[in-house]
């Protein structure tokens, strides 16, 4: 039996569902308080919503429409008949939970749909939202995927995230008292961030009541204001080494039950500047595992039980005129 050094979704899902099950991408045309102007305009730095939108996805398609389409698409691709439904674009939570439970219920009433998976951002998580989603998950298996990205206050507010570390701690707390799950978005590579910074996020992460997480390399992608910082020399993407030695060196610091999501993001070539290493999530997967091997090592060799690390980290971003080691401004606005 082949000895996997992590605890990869895909063995989670197997075992709670008796066989392998696919995720179909459902868009309900939510936006982002850093978006609509509540909080900010523009969104992530880093972000382009258009990427996380299926080739064939039509306007005013309903969401069994959508999902009907995906499972089309899988079932011919990938030999599966059990589906999770994905809220995946923008924040999937940010709206009145009216509106909400209706969608959810929608994709949950699809008889090939085992579980829900909403993406969202922990400064939309309402106690209303909160109160909804723990019915349905006694309905259905269901967890929230929420992005952090990183626990460094200083990288959040440049990035134009709109929520803190701190907000990140108190909506996890919340959502696990209503026994929801979490999964953690985390990106290495950020503008500014070092391997320390990455694995403090980590660090981070590893001391809540955090179900799982999802690795994710800062990619350059065409649209998004980080093309505009990339062009002009304000950021250096990682390498396929350095990201891999990140992702396992974080890891060993998870704790062996975490759920691994994704070792990689993957945007489609047609968006993606650069690195172009991640257009190939198994050459990355291939990395990882080479690396894990070669150190004998495996998740949570290096975890330590500790509630003292739910804090963030505070650090200040280089200075003036340096992001991620190359000449830039003070703002991401200014490039």
């Amino acid at each position: 039996m082949e000895d996997i050094r992590y605890n990869p979704i895909s063995r989670y899902l197997k075992e709670k569902f008796g066989e392998r099950v696919r995720k179909v991408t459902v868009n309900c045309g939510f936006t982002c308080p850093n978006r609509d102007g509540v909080k900010g305009v523009g969104g992530c730095i880093f972000c382009e919503p258009g990427t996380l939108i299926p080739k064939d996805y039509k306007e005013g398609l309903s969401v069994k429409e959508q999902i009907d389409g995906g499972v089309e698409r899988l079932r011919k691709r990938r030999n599966v008949e059990k589906f999770i439904a994905y809220f995946q674009i923008n924040t999937n939570t940010y709206d009145d939970a009216a509106r909400l439970e209706k969608l959810y219920r929608e994709a949950m009433a699809h008889p090939l749909i085992t579980a829900v998976a909403i993406s969202t951002r922990p400064d939309c998580v309402s106690d209303s939202v909160l109160t909804l989603l723990s019915g349905l998950k006694k309905e259905k298996h269901l967890w929230l995927e929420m992005g952090l990205q990183s626990s460094n206050e200083k990288t959040l507010e440049f990035i134009n995230r709109g929520h803190t570390a701190a907000d990140f701690k108190d909506a996890v707390e919340r959502i696990s008292k209503r026994g929801i799950d979490t999964c953690a978005h985390v990106i290495f590579g950020l503008p500014g961030e070092e391997k320390e910074d990455m694995l403090n996020t980590i660090r981070f992460i590893s001391g809540m009541p955090v179900r799982g997480v999802k690795f994710h390399q800062m990619d350059v992608v065409k649209g998004a204001p980080l093309e505009g910082i990339y062009k002009k020399g304000g950021l250096r993407v990682l390498t396929l080494e350095e990201y891999a030695e990140c992702v396992v060196e974080s890891l060993e610091l998870l704790p062996p039950s975490m759920v691994i999501h994704r070792l990689s993001g993957v945007t489609p070539k047609e968006f993606l500047i650069a690195p172009l290493w991640g257009l190939n999530k198994f050459l990355v997967k291939a990395e990882i595992e080479k690396l894990l091997e070669q150190r004998n090592t495996r998740q949570g060799a290096k975890y330590v039980k500790t509630e003292n690390l739910q804090t963030p980290f505070p650090r200040s971003l280089p200075p003036k005129g340096l992001v991620g080691g190359r000449e830039s401004k003070s703002s991401w606005e200014e490039f």
